[in-house]
């Protein structure tokens, strides 16, 4: 911006600061310009040297011809001397006019600065003007100065109808956004370990329910928020989804305000948006704005996928869980995560304006069922223990399959039992949609409620198969065993999801007489 800046001075100074002949200068052919002297001290005036009447002698009445013309050169030769002194040789004084043209070469300069700064600033209206003296000493050069008073922000309702502009979006929300800073103490060997955390919210009632990413406030033992206002509470946590990285927390105060909900399928590509949070969790209601980039794009956060809506706004650690409003001044997502770092391990290009928001319309069912019931009662279980199969999974376990979700185990009395899926079955494929991944198999059960019924293909035992499943509820208590990735071969028994039971069970089937697998 620097460079951009000089050369604009530098492009308007050459253009409009040309020299130009001074009016009063004598028309002198042949004069080289002067240098390193004084015009004043020099150079005499005309005046001074022609009282050359006063000093010639009478003249006869008839004076001889001889006469004359020794009396006109005696006469001329003072005036000649005069003329070539005005006039400079070689190396003689510069005319007073130079000056001048200094004086007008300072002008110049100051007015292709402001200028520039006009350009740059974005506007360059009616103002004041301002003398100041040139350094030259002989002058003033005139300054224009901006006599704008300070724009005053109206503040504005969000009626869901008129856009506003970005300082009137934050005016509207600011106090419908809060700073979340967290800490938990944990034991390691004896040893009392105490970490911190910060993120961001926003109120979505007047009695103190607040809205923000699960991974805000994962393994918290105590919550604090505060508000625009400088007022801190100690906040609950009524509930969280990590499918869905949302969660519920609750402040005891009335009377606040609350964001007004957007409709995030309304939002287009290239829509402004503006994101509020707490950037570093010291940059408290920090404002960036931007565009959506893009409106429905699948990424993987921690292994989970997750639609979002892509931004150019400013996105760092601490504005996880804040709002992000479009337009209107309406919450049409969540801000959770950033692209950051490089690009690749062999690009040193870093990655900017890469940040992403969960939908609003995604989510808005399952924040009221937190608030209602403390988790989300009608979300989507099967009841296994799932992982991506591997091409060494499928080598050791003689599979002709390379793809698909790998259960290594199965729930009693779940709906995966019901079904009649089996431990070392693969899911291939959820109502004809295919399936290659745990990742895929979370995005595809993201989009069923409990109740609904989907049609499995499954490969066991060399064959493919159908089998019907009726999704049930996601238990209140369930823990990191259920539906959830173990991200380990289904031989390894270094975690600690299963029993030892059941890791017997899982040997049995691959190496055992069981008969519904592969037998040893």
């Amino acid at each position: 911006m620097y460079n951009d800046e000089k050369n604009l001075y530098h492009y308007t100074y050459r253009r409009s600061g040309r020299e130009e002949p001074a009016r009063d200068e004598a028309p002198v052919q042949n004069s080289t310009p002067a240098q390193d002297t004084d015009p004043i001290q020099e150079t005499a005036p005309i005046q001074e040297t022609a009282p050359i009447q006063e000093t010639a002698p009478v003249q006869d009445a008839n004076p001889s011809i001889e006469s004359q013309l020794h009396d006109f050169q005696q006469s001329e030769q003072p005036r000649q001397q005069v003329w070539a002194e005005s006039a400079g040789p070689a190396m003689g004084p510069q005319p007073k006019a130079l000056k001048a043209k200094k004086t007008s070469r300072m002008s110049l300069k100051i007015a292709a600065l402001a200028l520039s700064c006009a350009i740059l600033g974005g506007a360059a209206g009616a103002g004041v003007t301002a003398a100041v003296k040139s350094h030259s000493g002989s002058g003033t050069a005139t300054v224009n100065v901006s006599d704008r008073t300070a724009s005053q922000v109206v503040l504005k309702s969000v009626d869901g109808k008129t856009e506003l502009t970005d300082a009137e979006n934050y005016a509207a929300n600011v106090n419908s956004v809060v700073s979340i800073n967290c800490s938990a103490t944990t034991n390691y060997f004896g040893q009392t370990v105490e970490s911190a955390s910060s993120g961001s919210g926003f109120l979505l009632t007047q009695d103190g329910f607040i809205v923000t990413n699960h991974h805000v406030i994962d393994g918290a033992t105590n919550v604090k928020v505060t508000l625009y206002d400088g007022e801190s509470y100690d906040a609950t946590v009524i509930g969280s989804d990590s499918d869905y990285d949302i969660a519920v927390l609750k402040i005891d105060a009335t009377g606040l305000t609350p964001v007004t909900l957007g409709d995030s399928s309304l939002l287009n590509v290239g829509d402004h948006v503006l994101a509020v949070g707490n950037p570093l969790g010291e940059l408290t209601f920090s404002a960036s704005e931007g565009i959506a980039s893009s409106v429905n794009r699948t990424i993987n956060v921690s292994g989970i996928p997750f639609n979002m809506i892509q931004v150019t706004c400013a996105v760092n650690p601490g504005n996880s869980g804040g709002p992000l409003f479009n337009a209107y001044g309406e919450v049409v997502g969540i801000v959770s995560a950033k692209y950051s770092g490089t690009a690749s391990s062999s690009s040193s290009e870093t990655v900017e304006g890469l940040g992403f928001a969960i939908p609003i319309n995604d989510v808005l069912a399952m924040i009221e069922d937190i608030m209602t019931n403390g988790y989300v009662t009608d979300k989507a279980y099967m009841g296994i223990v799932p992982n991506t199969l591997t091409a060494q999974m499928a080598m050791q376990y003689r599979y002709d399959i390379s793809e698909g979700v790998f259960i290594s185990y199965v729930e009693e009395n779940s709906p995966a039992s019901e079904a009649g899926l089996q431990m070392g079955d693969v899911i291939t494929a959820i109502d004809g949609k295919s399936i290659a991944s745990y990742e895929e198999l979370v995005a595809a059960k993201k989009g069923y409620s409990a109740g609904d019924t989907s049609t499995l293909t499954i490969y066991r035992a060399g064959k493919t198969m159908e089998v019907q499943l009726t999704w049930g509820a996601q238990p209140e208590d369930t823990t990191a065993s259920n539906d959830t990735n173990t991200n380990t071969d289904a031989n390894d028994n270094s975690g600690d999801q299963y029993s030892q039971d059941d890791l017997n069970d899982l040997f049995r089937y691959f190496f055992g007489n069981r008969g519904y697998g592969y037998g040893g």
